[in-house]
């Protein structure tokens, strides 16, 4: 993906930092639009697919990084999220293969049905005596 698809900024950090903190913009802002990006639009419909708190309801994808003190290593971070992010939606799932359950297992299942019945059975008022 190019560099002219991806817009940082730089913003204050949060958290512990002193004056540092106060005075500096080192954190990073990563703004990434999915549906106006080069990508192939397979991996545009997995990624707006993802479950992920960092694509918003327009298809934007946002990284904060706020890791480091400097500005440089914190843009590194973001483009690197980035980059794992676009390349799990880039891998397509395996498709599931129906398997069916062994004799065993079948004969197990039955097993413990039967053995949890009698427990039950065994719950119910005592048959009266003659």
């Amino acid at each position: 993906m190019p560099q002219s698809e991806i817009r940082i900024t730089a913003v204050r950090a949060t958290g512990a930092g002193g004056q540092n903190v106060n005075k500096v913009a080192n954190a990073v802002h990563l703004r990434f639009d999915i549906g106006a990006s080069s990508l192939p639009d397979a991996v545009k419909t997995r990624l707006l697919g993802l479950r992920d708190q960092r694509i918003t309801r327009d298809g934007v994808i946002v990284i904060k990084a706020q890791q480091h003190r400097s500005l440089e290593l914190n843009r590194a971070e973001a483009i690197q999220r980035l980059h794992v992010l676009v390349n799990r939606a880039a891998t397509p799932r395996r498709p599931r293969r129906p398997t069916r359950p062994t004799q065993a297992s079948k004969r197990r299942r039955i097993q413990s049905k039967i053995r949890r019945g009698r427990i039950k059975a065994l719950r119910g008022k005592p048959p009266a005596e003659q």
